[in-house]
């Protein structure tokens, strides 16, 4: 078994953000821990939990009214950051978040392989 912290963080993020936090989703919100701290797993198992995390955020995207608040947010004690007003401020986030970790995979990926798919050249 290996960790795979940023794929792990990924799916702990679509599971807080969308599930609990839009969805109001009570399992969701049950589920919510550290989302670092993860129990160990092989690749295979963190991209297909990350599927499924994908596919729950997409059944609740599919519902949601994103000019209207979230459905739950955590306690202040838990999470200090005030409530986002709308649905598409949680959305921003989430994007923005995963695209930031998908250029950290990426990195990561170049250093394992020694290939980079793009790059640019002065001149």
């Amino acid at each position: 078994m290996v960790d795979h912290p940023v794929l792990n963080h990924l799916t702990y993020d679509e599971m807080f953000w969308i599930s609990a936090v839009l969805g109001g989703d009570a399992r969701a919100i049950a589920d919510l821990h550290d989302g670092w701290s993860h129990e160990h797993m092989t690749g295979a198992e963190a991209v297909e939990l990350y599927r499924q995390h994908i596919a729950r955020s997409d059944e609740v995207l599919a519902g949601l009214d994103l000019d209207a608040p979230p459905r739950w947010w955590p306690p202040a004690e838990v999470f200090g950051g005030a409530p986002m007003s709308d649905g598409r401020e949680v959305v921003l986030l989430v994007l923005t978040e995963t695209s930031v970790h998908a250029g950290h995979l990426d990195i990561v990926r170049e250093l394992v392989d020694g290939h980079q798919d793009l790059v640019v050249t002065g001149g």
